[in-house]
């Protein structure tokens, strides 16, 4: 085969026949599995807030919007908890310290808000299944999108059955 621009002379080996190969495999620090969970962090946000809501209509509490952002605050913090922790730790007890101090801290203000234990440690509960449940996804590598896109769509079915519940048009 040669090359009409150049004019060299080319020998075409099968490589691609070789049976002979190396596949790297690059482990995955603690940096990216860090930067994966923050993906996920518009999701716990967004989820903690409507569950709130919803304790808001069904128990007949008011919570502030200042404490909504004292919540997401909190939401937020979890990742900067992570990301400094496990420079030190590793990720997997740096994630479980982090998702801990962050369930109880939001789980005891909830406690101070509503002033029903059961219902904040229920919310705690959830927050912690959720904290699981994203763990779980980032360990995740080949089923991580089919597996987050099924449990999305059973929290969507679960928050939408709840909804079925309110009057959105009776305030009272």
């Amino acid at each position: 085969m040669t090359d009409d621009n150049l004019g060299f002379q080319y020998t075409n080996y099968a490589i691609t026949e070789s049976t002979f190969g190396v596949n790297l495999l690059f482990p995955v620090d603690q940096y990216q599995k860090s930067t994966r969970s923050a993906k996920y962090a518009f999701l716990i946000i967004i989820l903690t807030f409507v569950v709130s809501f919803f304790v808001e209509i069904f128990q007949k509490k008011n919570i502030h919007p200042v404490q909504y952002l004292l919540v997401g605050l909190a939401l937020c913090l979890f990742y900067t908890l992570l990301v400094s922790t496990s420079e030190h730790i590793g990720f997997t007890p740096a994630y479980i310290i982090s998702a801990l101090m962050t369930t109880l801290l939001i789980t005891f203000y909830m406690v101070g808000i509503l002033k029903i234990k059961k219902t904040a440690f229920t919310i705690g509960g959830l927050l912690a299944c959720l904290y699981a449940y994203i763990f779980f996804l980032i360990q995740l590598e080949t089923y991580a999108l089919l597996v987050g896109s099924i449990g999305l769509f059973v929290i969507l079915a679960i928050i939408m059955y709840f909804s079925q519940k309110i009057n959105w048009y009776n305030n009272q």
